[in-house]
């Protein structure tokens, strides 16, 4: 049975950092492409960024552009976000997701089988 669990989130001013990490058990980190997503209450689940089993290729929701980074650690079993440059409508409940059906990367929260517990971001003014 395929895990994830997020760590990281926190309360920060705007302009900070945090960085988000999360842990996949179960099955081979290797077979899975791997996302972050974040939702705000009453709003849908919205793709951040996504990034391919390689590391090779990452996808960007266009807010993020330039502050946020994906990347993955395959002998650690990990997957990262550094979050640059935060603003107040970053504040979110973010999630970590997971799909071993295709190895290209999205930003659509169906394409995505598994999913962490979340971890809450907020980002002051």
């Amino acid at each position: 049975q395929v895990q994830l669990v997020e760590f990281g989130g926190g309360s920060v001013q705007a302009g900070g950092s945090l960085r988000l990490s999360c842990g996949l058990s179960g099955s081979p980190f290797t077979y899975y492409r791997m996302a972050w997503f974040r939702q705000v209450p009453g709003k849908e689940r919205e793709g951040v960024a996504a990034i391919s089993p390689s590391g090779g290729t990452t996808v960007y929701v266009d807010s993020v552009k330039g502050r946020f980074t994906i990347s993955r650690d395959n002998d650690l079993n990990t997957l990262l976000l550094e979050m640059n440059s935060l603003r107040p409508e970053d504040s979110a409940m973010y999630y970590c997701a997971a799909d071993s059906r295709v190895r290209v990367p999205d930003l659509g929260p169906t394409s995505y089988d598994y999913w962490g517990q979340g971890t809450q971001v907020t980002v002051s003014s």
